[in-house]
């Protein structure tokens, strides 16, 4: 088959014509280092579909999932008198909505092929990470701490205290909750750092051109070992703290905190394209 009947999808990295886009589309100020394959003229393939079979059901599944994790956890604290809870009724509500904004993140960029889609999904993707999900997750934890601080409460036990008491105390899994959640706001937040400067200003905080490049694909790899660690956290957090199981039905806690998570890893997982981070 010649190359100018070849779809976009097929295109190795080797095959492809890495260029610079900024969020508006237009070529040489580049905040976009993603591969831009540049079909043929005549060939049809910017025409063609990008997605995969199965793409479009696991895309559905994700958001059905994350929408009945954050419906579910905005329902236990708006029916259980939330201003009688101080600043805790925030972290919940707050850290949920965070973590439906990074799956839609996610999905947007899944897959994207043509200039046009990865220009329009880095936009959509940058606006719900930057301007809802990370404060939204940021003001969550800081509702958090406020609550503890002012409520005399320790913040988290020492990783050999954890050790120590995950199998032989219920709370233990709320003090590992704590530690996951810690991790992961300090890894979200390098995040953030690896994804901004590799595609702001043309990627030149890390050099530009195909070092920043390289720098994206660490931070897609990233995002997505950040991905179940956050979920693993709200399954921690819901499922087995002392204030939702208090307030909550079993069945309940497990389609929210354990069904519907594991359900969205795995749809968005299902969509990852493995070829796009080469890194050897």
């Amino acid at each position: 088959m010649p190359d100018s009947e070849r779809t976009s999808n097929e295109l190795t990295e080797s095959d492809e014509e890495y260029r610079l886009l900024d969020t508006s589309g237009h070529p040489g100020t580049s905040v976009d280092h993603l591969p831009l394959p540049t079909p043929a003229m005549g060939s049809g393939s910017a025409e063609k579909s990008e997605g995969r079979r199965g793409d479009k059901l696991f895309k559905y599944g994700a958001l059905a999932s994350i929408l009945v994790f954050v419906c579910i956890t905005w329902f236990i604290v708006f029916t259980n008198d939330p201003t009688s809870l101080g600043w805790f009724s925030v972290h919940p509500v707050l850290q949920s909505l965070g973590i439906g904004c990074f799956t839609y993140g996610i999905l947007t960029l899944q897959p994207t092929a043509h200039p046009k889609t990865k220009a329009s999904g880095l936009r959509r993707h940058q606006r719900t990470m930057l301007a809802v999900g990370v404060p939204c997750i940021a003001l969550g934890t800081l509702a958090i701490e406020i609550q503890k601080f002012n409520r005399g409460h320790k913040h988290f036990a020492t990783w050999h205290g954890v050790y120590l008491l995950i199998f032989s105390s219920f709370s233990s899994l709320t003090i590992l909750s704590q530690v996951f959640g810690l991790v992961s706001v300090v890894w979200l937040m390098g995040q953030v750092i690896l994804g901004g400067g590799s595609v702001w200003f043309g990627g030149a905080a890390f050099g530009g051109g195909m070092k920043a490049k390289m720098i994206w694909k660490y931070h897609r790899l990233s995002g997505y070992i950040l991905f179940p660690l956050l979920l693993i956290t709200a399954h921690l957090g819901g499922a087995w703290s002392t204030w939702v199981t208090s307030h909550s039905y079993l069945v309940v806690r497990f389609v929210a905190y354990t069904v519907a998570p594991i359900a969205a890893l795995v749809a968005i997982y299902a969509r990852v394209r493995t070829s796009k981070m080469k890194f050897f």
